[in-house]
């Protein structure tokens, strides 16, 4: 064989070397021209509102299995709007605007940023109230709770879970001298934001004062930061899964928060049946929901409706339908609508658009399950006018046709309002009786006063051994009658006891709430110990495995020489 046709001769690497070269100038030509116009999905990041993240992390899990990427961080509606406007995520999710005046600063909290931007509906709910509450050891899952009576207990004005107010609100159910620890946001957040428009809105004289208590200017409307006091028995946490995780701890009884109602759907507790404008105490359920958004309106803000595309709830807190819930609203996505920032990359705005129009149709399907209320159609239908002013997006033709939406009737209305069932007469105030039907995630029947579980008759049972008669023990060995031991009057606020006079815990200081911690060390074999003792077996190998081997291996050499 000749050197020239050697496989490793001259002429094979003159070969690979002019094939490179034919490669990298077709790659030079072709690469550009493509990477332009791919339609390929690349990595998008977002973050903002908490209130929707149960959706969202959902729906990034869907589309991951058609090849895209959605990361979503959590981290409040504030943080989303902040990051969004400074180009360090490609989306943002907020329940609320740009530039509306916060009453905590005495200004607007933000402007809107120099990036193009858009607001596309995304998901409606409503905003609950979670507590953790029990009567004689059995949670109670059916507590009612008026509007006002809302107010003042996150104000501070009703203190304790047997105030009249309360009583007056829940006429079969007998209720603990124990103290509301009310449990609010600390971060800035969309869920707080909606609340405290609601408040305002609704309840302005109560609000007012309590603002006024904590420094802040009146009239005092919307803000994101709820202004609270330790000092008052409140405790505040940051995001909704750390608000509903104190009140659903064992240690956290006699706590209530505001979240999303997802949250307690999936924690498996109740939430708050809120009195509406009819006179009927409903639970934020889907279909209660979209019954109170069909009042909800899209306010133009003398600016280019389609960007400004945001909501207002006036007429939304006052429906008149008796199966409204009060407190719903929708959540918004902040869409980028120039090529700036990450969207310089034309397949980051492919990517948002095909999301955004899962969002809008396939997503809206799963809504319900996840503890939302889908959007109605005018809201799917403005939407998907904003989710195609993302730039290098590939629009659908009649979009909407093909839209699968659980809302959508073929005479227009909204199937899942009209549908609603009507709340039960037990649930109307002033009803026959009050309703032992469980709420939110946790379905199991509160039996009334009849059904033997106290009430308000004398000698029904208010609490672990206590009953509610004239010689009645409001807890554990603390008589509330008229041989009752020396009080101060006071109530512990963490067992719901009398407190002995000079034991006031918070005479001369603040009252503290502690946070418990769970401590992994019970309930025998877990899977925690198996792993702990693969670990230890892997480690004890890893140290006796490379010497024992070293030596077999020796042995062998030493053998095969004295065999050769």
């Amino acid at each position: 064989m000749s050197r020239k046709s050697m496989p490793g001769g001259p002429s094979g690497p003159r070969r690979l070397v002019r094939a490179a070269v034919a490669l990298a100038t077709v790659a030079a030509v072709v690469l550009p021209a493509t990477a332009a116009s791919a339609d390929t999905y690349v990595p998008v990041s977002g973050a903002g509102s908490t209130w929707s993240a149960n959706a969202l992390r959902q729906w990034a899990a869907n589309v991951k299995k058609n090849g895209m990427t959605i990361n979503y961080a959590a981290s409040g509606s504030t943080d989303g709007r902040t990051q969004f406007a400074n180009g360090t995520v490609d989306f943002g999710v907020s329940e609320i605007p740009y530039g509306l005046y916060d009453s905590n600063f005495g200004r607007a909290a933000d402007q809107p940023p120099t990036r193009k931007f858009a607001y596309m509906p995304i998901v409606a709910g409503g905003t609950s109230f979670m507590y953790n509450l029990n009567i004689g050891g059995r949670r109670v899952t059916n507590l009612r709770l008026s509007g006002e009576n809302v107010a003042k207990v996150f104000t501070g004005v009703i203190k304790y879970w047997n105030d009249p107010a309360i009583k007056a609100d829940n006429p079969s159910l007998n209720l603990p001298a124990r103290r509301i620890v009310p449990v609010v946001r600390s971060d800035g957040s969309g869920t707080t934001a909606q609340f405290t428009l609601w408040l305002s809105k609704q309840y302005p004289d109560i609000w007012n004062a309590y603002c006024a208590r904590n420094g802040k200017r009146t009239p005092c409307g919307l803000t994101s930061y709820f202004p609270y006091k330790p000092s008052e028995g409140f405790v505040a946490k940051s995001g909704s899964e750390n608000v509903s995780g104190f009140v659903r701890q064992p240690q956290g009884e006699g706590a209530i928060t505001y979240v999303e109602y997802s949250y307690p759907e999936k924690a498996g507790f109740p939430v708050v049946k809120l009195l509406n404008s009819a006179g009927y105490y409903v639970a934020p359920t889907a279909e209660n929901v979209a019954v109170a958004l069909t009042k909800a309106e899209i306010e133009d803000k003398n600016t280019d409706p389609a960007v400004y595309l945001t909501q207002k709830l006036d007429n939304v807190y006052r429906n008149p339908d008796k199966r409204a819930y009060p407190l719903s609203s929708y959540s918004y996505i902040i869409v980028p609508i120039a090529e700036e920032y990450g969207l310089k990359q034309p397949d980051k705005g492919y990517t948002l658009g095909a999301f955004g129009y899962y969002l809008l149709c396939e997503g809206q399907n799963q809504a319900k399950s996840l503890g939302y209320s889908p959007l109605p159609r005018n809201l799917v239908e403005a939407g998907l006018k904003q989710v195609e002013r993302i730039p290098n997006m590939r629009p659908e033709t009649n979009k909407i046709a093909k839209c699968r939406n659980p809302t959508f009737s073929s005479d227009g209305t909204n199937t899942l309002a009209k549908n609603a069932p009507n709340p039960p007469e037990c649930d109307r105030k002033g009803g026959p009786a009050q309703c032992t039907t469980g709420t939110g995630g946790a379905k199991q029947d509160t039996p009334s006063s009849n059904n033997g579980a106290g009430g308000n008759s004398p000698g029904g049972s208010g609490g672990p051994g206590a009953t509610a008669g004239p010689n009645a023990t409001a807890g554990p060995n603390a008589s509330a009658g008229p041989n009752a031991a020396p009080s101060s009057g006071a109530i512990d606020p963490l067992t719901g006891d009398p407190i002995a006079a000079g034991s006031d815990p918070g005479a001369g200081g603040d009252f503290v709430a502690g946070v418990p911690v769970s401590l992994d060390a019970e309930g025998g074999w877990r899977l925690s110990h198996t792993l702990m003792l693969l670990a230890g077996v892997l480690f004890v190998g890893l140290m006796i495995g490379p010497p024992l081997l070293a030596r077999s291996l020796q042995r062998r050499g030493r053998n095969s020489w004295s065999g050769s």
